[in-house]
């Protein structure tokens, strides 16, 4: 994104240095083709609400009087600018125009630099008679609602250096006879788009390119190898598309390259040794595909790497030794393959090393000592590999992380002391096989933001101390043998705006209740979104209050012994999507109103005492969500019998 913002900000002072330049008053007045062919675009504009045209007359004069036109000596238009966001030191402006291009543009057949982005409600086609601007070097139309293909005409447009078309509804090809022709070109934005097809093999031929970004489209067929050709590219944005094949080796080659993202495509095989190469990447993402094989050795050779993102692919074999040798990488997201063996050591040479995730593989054996040498790690990521770890090392304790996350690593026993004094703020030791009371001391750790330790065997109450953690927003105790009263979890501390809770799930455990009556005036509850109680003896009412929390979208109270009437007010709650309160005792009818609630997608109060005749609803619920309320009856249910 810095090269994007760089370049744009280059294109913004190049469009004010035009200006001075050639707006100095001249003899020579507005040529009359180019002002007949502008005043044809200002036509075709529906709404201008920042007058960004006004100045835009049939008596001015479009070179000394024009707002964001320049001309040449000879009166000729070389530079319109006006563009719906431009930015300054002290300034920035942000506006639209509605309407649609001019084929009349095509007559300025002078004009070089062509700005007419971010106006957000620019519409139509692209012209064909733009490629009569043999002279154009610059044409920024992204930020529009454009749609239609590139036209052919393009081909002309020799001496373009700069074309940006990102973010419109453009589709079809990319046409190679276009691109083959535009090898003057140094920066090329097709990104968020709906483009088809293949990246034409004549892609290569731009030597020039230095950017390349076709990002969010509809992309699809192979890399081509001609993409090694490109010796000057920084920055390559292949991402969101729907490539497939693999990689070529030839992209070793791109010795320039900072960039490097190929996210969520269906890339298949191996990384090439020949990545090493890429002697420059600083920034790589292949993450979201399908990538086998191992991480080569070479991958050492890189540098300069800062981010290296490869998660979610099929990589297989041992993390390479060679990885301690990029000392400049700062995150190492590698979650959800298949690398198996243990954790290299020379991780801990990666002294600038900020996030660390390896979650989700086979990884096993000891974590090496040396990762507490890296004394920026914040982020410490080892869940679901069989580390079998039986408890968590003691030398953890020197490392300053804000998030250690070890799910399903094989930790037993209770929760070692020295967490208490540690600066962590996101906890998740779930799905281990830790046991004992939840210390005193975890309210010293006031720091937390999210704590899971569900799916282990934990025991009695919830200390009165956790009433310290107010900076707290998850919490997930689920699956655990937690008892006593909820009240000590929701009447928590907050430190306002922050420690309101997220989500809570306390499901599958035996706490008591009843639920607060004022639960949906609490502090603590007044932003949440998630609450999952089901599974606790809690007996009692569904409070009314819940329909207080305007942000709540979960509420799922399962199997809770809960007896009285479903509260119409629950249908307050507008963002509520999901409520689940089946096997419970509940009577009386469903509201019509908490039915209908336009974001519900889920609804499920089977196996109650529930009577009489569903609402009409507009969302499909299946009958199972209805089912063993003996009172009930209509659709989806048998229909009601008359009385």
């Amino acid at each position: 994104m810095k090269i994007t913002i760089c370049s744009k900000t280059l294109s913004f002072l190049f469009i004010l240095f035009l200006t001075a330049f050639f707006s100095t008053p001249r003899s020579e007045a507005c040529h009359a083709i180019d002002k007949a062919a502008l005043l044809d675009f200002k036509h075709k504009i529906t709404s201008d609400p920042s007058n960004l045209l006004k100045s835009w007359t049939s008596t001015s004069n479009c070179c000394t009087t024009w707002e964001g036109v320049a001309c040449d000596s000879s009166g000729r238009v070389v530079n319109v600018s006006r563009p719906g966001l431009i930015s300054g030191d002290d300034f920035i402006t942000d506006t639209s125009m509605s309407g649609t291009l001019s084929p009349s543009l095509g007559n300025v057949s002078f004009l070089r630099f062509l700005d007419l982005s971010n106006l957000k409600e620019l519409m139509g086609p692209l012209p064909p008679e733009l490629g009569k601007l043999s002279h154009l070097t610059h044409l920024f139309l992204d930020a529009n609602k454009l749609n239609g293909s590139i036209p052919t005409t393009f081909r002309h447009l020799v001496q373009l250096q700069k074309l940006y078309l990102d973010g419109n509804y453009l589709s079809g090809v990319l046409p190679s006879t276009v691109v083959e022709t535009l090898t003057s070109l140094s920066e090329l934005g097709l990104s968020g788009n709906q483009f088809s097809g293949s990246v034409p093999s004549s892609i290569g031929k731009l030597v020039l390119l230095t950017k390349l970004d076709v990002h969010g489209n509809r992309i699809s067929g192979s890399i081509p190898p001609g993409i090694g050709k490109l010796k000057s590219l920084k920055y390559l944005d292949l991402s969101e598309n729907g490539i497939t094949g693999s990689l070529p080796s030839s992209l070793g080659g791109l010795s320039e390259l900072v960039l490097f993202y190929l996210n969520h495509n269906q890339i298949t095989g191996s990384i090439p040794s020949s990545i090493s190469g890429l002697s420059s990447l600083q920034f790589c993402r292949l993450s979201e595909n399908r990538i086998t094989g191992g991480l080569p050795a070479s991958i050492g050779k890189l540098s300069k790497i800062q981010r290296l993102i490869l998660e979610n692919n099929k990589l297989t074999g041992k993390l390479p030794s060679t990885i301690g040798h990029l000392t400049s990488l700062t995150e190492i997201f590698f979650s959800n393959n298949y690398f198996s063996g243990k954790i290299p050591s020379s991780i801990g040479n990666i002294q600038n090393l900020q996030t660390l995730d390896l979650s989700k593989n086979l990884l096993s054996g000891e974590i090496p000592r040396q990762i507490a040498n890296l004394r920026l790690l914040q982020t410490l990521d080892l869940s679901f590999n069989p580390l079998e770890l039986e408890s968590i090392p003691t030398w953890f304790a020197k490392m300053n992380l804000f998030k250690l996350m070890l799910a399903k690593t094989g930790i037993a026993g209770e929760l070692p002391s020295w967490l208490a004094s540690s600066p962590i703020g996101v906890l998740d030791l779930s799905s281990n096989a830790l046991t004992g009371k939840l210390p005193h001391w975890i309210g010293n750790m006031t720091n937390l933001s999210l704590l899971n330790l569900s799916n282990n065997g934990f025991h009695s109450a919830v200390p009165v101390e956790f009433k310290n953690l107010s900076l707290l927003m998850d919490l997930d105790l689920h699956s655990n043998n937690f008892t006593g009263h909820l009240k000590t979890i929701l009447t928590k501390s907050v430190q306002d705006p922050l420690g309101r809770f997220n989500s809570i799930d306390l499901s599958s455990n035996m706490f008591m209740g009843p639920i607060d009556q004022n639960i949906g005036e609490k502090p603590s509850t007044a932003s949440i979104q998630s609450l999952i109680l089901s599974h606790n003896p809690l007996g009692g009412s569904i409070p009314k209050s819940l329909g207080k929390l305007g942000e709540l979208e979960v509420v799922e109270l399962v199997g809770n012994g809960l007896s009285g009437t479903i509260p119409v007010e629950l249908s307050d709650a507008k963002k509520l999507q999901t409520i689940k309160l089946s096997q419970n005792k509940l009577s009386g009818g469903i509201p019509y109103k908490v039915l209908n609630l336009d974001e519900l997608q889920q609804f499920d109060v089977s196996q109650n005492q529930l009577s009489g005749r569903i609402p009409p609803h507009k969302a499909q619920f299946p009958l199972s969500a209805f089912m063993d309320n003996p009172g009930l009856c209509g659709a989806p249910l048998p229909p009601c019998k008359h009385s």
